[in-house]
């Protein structure tokens, strides 16, 4: 019998990438939920009811309630299932969410933090499935932040940020890069906001390319191993759950 991950999408073109054939060969059916044209009160019971949530990025932040009415809701379904210690799995928007819904409000961080950069596992981090990050530059595409919420345990860090990994208990695992984004999701991205980024040093559309071509067969590598060695994790201790 299958698990069931349900995940939750904001935009499109940032959607599972290279985390959909890793879950799928763990076993989960993958149902994806377009958040903004969702009714996720509707489907509340559904969500705490999924035995993985995947929460992914979007262009949005948490702070941006009133542009975007879902975000209240969704966080609280996110509060609901943390309380309960059901998985949850979430990227960069998803790390943020996961934060305020814990009680760390998000807020504009000092920089735009756009390339692949290098992550630094902490000690807890060295002794968890994030280890596999190290010496591994990841793709950050952000610019907001947070303080590490109460209970949660600080798993990496980065010289521009130092929330890139946390978690909570076993259940909940949060990262601020983008460990999902295959070599063509990575182009999407550079086209769609390829007018934002020119004129940029260090954010150039040529530059992020560059630094695709040469990290990001790395990144594929070192995103399966991380996340593959967390659903290992959840599923022996559901099986240890008597």
């Amino acid at each position: 019998m299958s698990h069931v991950a349900l995940v939750l999408r904001h935009e499109p073109r940032i959607h599972l990438g290279n985390l959909e054939p890793v879950l799928i060969e763990h076993g989960y059916e993958v149902r994806n939920i377009e958040v903004p044209s969702t009714d996720l009160a509707a489907l509340a019971d559904e969500i705490q009811a999924a035995d993985l949530l995947v929460v992914l990025g979007g262009e949005m932040g948490v702070y941006e309630k009133d542009e975007h009415p879902f975000i209240a809701h969704e966080l609280s379904l996110i509060r609901r299932r943390l309380d309960a210690a059901a998985p949850v799995f979430g990227v960069c928007l998803g790390a943020q969410l996961m934060a305020e819904a814990l009680g760390s409000p998000v807020y504009k961080g000092p920089l735009r933090d756009i390339g692949y950069r290098d992550i630094r596992p902490t000690d807890a981090g060295a002794d968890s499935p994030v280890r596999h990050v190290a010496g591994v530059p990841m793709l950050e595409w952000h610019g907001d932040h947070f303080e590490l919420p109460a209970g949660a345990e600080r798993l990496a860090t980065s010289d521009a940020y130092p929330n890139e990994a946390w978690s909570v208990g076993g259940h909940a695992l949060a990262v601020q890069f983008h460990p999902e984004v295959t070599p063509e999701m990575n182009e999407a991205w550079i086209v769609h906001n390829e007018a934002w980024l020119r004129g940029s040093v260090s954010h150039s559309a040529d530059e992020l390319r560059m630094q695709a071509a040469r990290h990001n067969g790395a990144m594929q590598d070192a995103s399966r191993a991380m996340f593959s060695e967390w659903l290992a994790n959840l599923s022996a201790a559901s099986r240890r759950i008597p």
